[in-house]
């Protein structure tokens, strides 16, 4: 049964509509799994027993009844902290919403639910979602599955961590700067960030509702794709038989992705071209110097959006908040309402350059992250350090957000680095189907 925690969701799947595995026992085996861990308070903010098993034992009696309702009907899965639950506790990671308790399911977990997937609980996250380290010195930090003295990447970082340290099948995140690919690739699982406003924030507690979106922390790109077809009420996309690379076309993107990364991140990064290549694939250097320009932009996109929305909230409460995250949001502050207009403009001018540079390509890769997981000591006692690798943190993944685009993150052979691959707009399937293949090619 301990091989249960090692599988991924899509075997757990077939194994119980196979009737290999019985729903009951799989969800018992999480559940003392995670009451068993000595991590267990610092990735769950709450586990849902009762709930857990009474999903489990109605996807036993559908799987007994040949109904199962998706692919994933009867598999344990966790929550991000800012996913409303009925009777459940949702704070969002912040003293500022605590005792907050939702009346109804958010959208996505009720799709979920109704497909059968079973909810072990909620995970820990950073504060209000507003960073890309994981570092919650007001809650609990989760842990990092390669470093126990690093930070484990957020903002879904107990998302991350219930799944790599086998607590999850899967984990339910958001994305809204690079939210779950960061802590996907620090952690070595796969992470898809969705087009924005695909998937319902219904019932999400938000942060910049104009760049928020919800995604999958996976241990395969299967995984990743059927959970996106749950989180719709659907099945998902067929992934298990990925087509071959040859002839595929990757650019490599050049501009800003390529700077300042760490040397362990550029060798896994060649390393990764080296094999796509060998397995037929075209990789093709891209510069498109706009991009510059729309990183720029992201301070006042981001922070202009997040403060207006919570300002009254945190100034009503300031002291219950971690300082690092404080100053960020009152950053927004600055930006007068012409300048974030202009801003908006001008970033749909940039995305409109990038979506002529990029046509022809089967995705655009990068590095996922240009830094290994940062030491989670000197974050807290070291102000510069901790704003320079928040920054570098979210650089890359920030790409697809600004451009508009979905996203996946793979991992590679060296521990927390990350392959990143861009997608179009609204094109998750095609994204993920490529991404089979080049995890394939990557193993």
């Amino acid at each position: 049964m301990q091989d249960w925690l090692k599988m991924t969701a899509a075997d757990l799947g077939r194994g119980i509509g196979a009737g290999e595995i019985d729903p009951i026992a799989l969800t018992k085996c999480y559940l003392e799994a995670i009451d068993a861990h000595p991590l267990r308070d610092r990735i769950y903010t709450v586990v849902t027993h009762e709930r857990a098993l009474a999903e489990a034992e109605a996807a036993a009696e559908r799987a007994r009844m040949d109904l199962r309702r998706s692919p994933l009907d009867g598999v344990p899965i966790s929550w991000k902290d800012l996913f409303d639950s009925a009777g459940t506790g949702t704070e969002a990671g912040s003293d500022l919403l605590k005792g907050r308790v939702p009346d109804q399911d958010a959208r996505v977990l009720a799709n979920a639910t109704a497909m059968g997937t079973v909810c072990l609980g909620k995970t820990h996250m950073s504060e209000l979602a507003f960073s890309g380290l994981g570092l919650n010195p007001v809650k609990e930090t989760p842990p990092c599955v390669n470093d126990e003295g690093a930070a484990p990447g957020g903002s879904s970082s107990g998302a991350a961590a219930s799944v790599a340290f086998g607590l999850a099948a899967c984990g339910i995140g958001s994305d809204t700067g690079g939210s779950v690919r960061i802590p996907s690739a620090w952690n070595n699982l796969v992470g898809l960030k969705t087009t924005a406003g695909r998937i319902s924030l219904e019932g999400v507690v938000p942060l910049c509702l104009k760049f928020d979106t919800v995604g999958p922390l996976a241990r395969s790109v299967e995984d990743a794709g059927l959970m996106l077809g749950l989180l719709e009420g659907t099945k998902g996309p067929d992934l298990r038989n990925p087509p071959s690379l040859q002839g595929r076309r990757f650019a490599d993107l050049r501009t800003v992705a390529r700077d300042d990364l760490e040397p362990e991140v550029a060798a896994a990064h060649v390393e990764c071209l080296g094999k796509l290549k060998a397995a037929g694939a075209e990789i093709v250097p891209l510069e498109v110097p706009e991009l510059q320009d729309a990183m720029d932009l992201s301070g006042i996109l981001y922070t202009t959006e997040a403060y207006g929305l919570w300002k009254d909230v945190i100034e009503a409460s300031p002291d219950l908040m971690f300082a690092e995250i404080l100053e960020r949001f009152r950053a927004g502050g600055q930006h007068s309402g012409p300048d974030y207009v202009a801003a908006w403009a001008k970033l749909e001018q940039c995305r409109m350059v990038w979506d002529q540079a990029v046509a022809g390509f089967d995705a655009v890769l990068t590095p996922s992250c240009p830094i290994l997981p940062p030491n989670m000591a000197q974050l807290q006692g070291d102000h510069d350090y901790y704003v320079r690798a928040n920054l570098l943190t979210l650089r890359n993944t920030r790409i697809g957000n600004l451009m508009g685009l979905c996203a996946l993150s793979l991992p590679t052979s060296k521990p927390s680095c990350g392959l990143q691959l861009l997608g179009q707009p609204d094109c998750e399937e095609a994204l993920l189907r490529i991404g089979a293949s080049v995890e394939a090619a990557l193993c």
